[in-house]
């Protein structure tokens, strides 16, 4: 496989409400550093600048972001502003709002309604934009409705501040809660291969029936989540890689956008060319037999 020559549109499209999106994204929260947050070293600002406007050139126009992406020195938001504004027309930038990070890196209290706004406000500012393409409303343990949260984004959405709207870190009770309130264009949690969790998979089942997008975070990373891709591979996953000449990162991304049409990948990254790898994964067609394989290590795992 050339990853050299492969584009996101290998991957096909899905709409976020109105906006269409090739489903083969880039999530920003690595541009910051070699893990999430304040974990690992801080990226370097020319690299990671490089991997986003690589992006672009490769036909991504879907980026995962928040205002709460930093490390000590590297903040997402920021980073994207100075590689892409202008923005190109058909670029959507998808945020999130909720949880709280102080200036040290300190994770802070979680956003009650009314300081919604000022979340809002900030990812604008940092963008450099007058209004939001998605804003994800991420539910925090502490809250066990989104009612409140989610009707005040509703304002600012009828206010004009934000485009569309969707959830994350949900389950199908919370969808329903906030589909009383106003649309949801997608539904962000945790998914990967070796993560089986049949609360998601039911909420993923939900939303291809409602054509809502389902967008994995951390389908990459698996258990390593905020700390970088995992180097756990199973057997099975390097065996699937090397028949198709790939790598298992590859893999993960190929099987996530094999769940369904209405699935989103959004690997992250802050190498360009584990950038090109990743965009290349779009083009892998994983055989019925493959695809059972994988499915019984997801089971296994459980």
């Amino acid at each position: 496989m050339d990853s050299q020559t492969i584009t996101a549109d290998a991957a096909g499209t899905w709409k976020l409400g109105d906006l269409p999106v090739r489903r083969l994204g880039l999530g920003a929260m690595r541009l910051t550093g070699s893990g999430a947050f304040h974990h690992g070293t801080p990226g370097d600002r020319e690299r990671s600048i490089a991997v986003l406007r690589r992006a672009i050139g490769l036909g991504v126009n879907h980026i995962d972001t928040a205002a709460f992406y930093f490390s000590s020195l590297r903040s997402a938001n920021e980073l994207i502003n100075s590689a892409l504004a202008p923005y190109p027309d058909d670029l959507v930038i998808v945020t999130k709002v909720g949880p709280y990070r102080t200036y040290s890196g300190e994770w802070g209290t979680s956003a009650r309604p009314d300081e919604l706004r000022g979340h809002v406000e900030e990812n604008l500012r940092q963008l450099g934009r007058d209004h939001l393409d998605v804003v994800n409303l991420r539910r925090m343990p502490k809250y066990d409705s989104i009612s409140e949260h989610f009707g005040a984004l509703a304002e600012l959405r009828d206010a004009g501040l934000i485009r569309h709207l969707g959830i994350s870190n949900v389950t199908p009770r919370h969808l329903a809660e906030a589909q009383a309130i106003a649309p949801v264009v997608c539904v962000q949690n945790r998914y990967a291969l070796d993560r089986p969790d049949p609360g998601t998979d039911a909420l993923l089942r939900v939303c291809g029936e409602q054509g809502i997008a389902f967008v994995p975070f951390y389908a990459v990373a698996g258990d390593a989540g905020e700390h970088g891709a995992t180097a756990a591979h199973d057997e099975e996953v390097q065996a699937v890689a090397r028949a198709h000449g790939a790598s298992p990162a590859q893999i993960r991304i190929a099987w996530t956008l094999h769940q369904g049409p209405h699935v989103l990948a959004i690997p992250g990254t802050g190498n360009p060319d584990h950038l090109t790898e990743n965009v290349a994964a779009a083009a892998i067609r994983l055989t019925g037999e493959e695809l059972e394989r994988l499915d019984g290590l997801r089971g296994k795992a459980g």
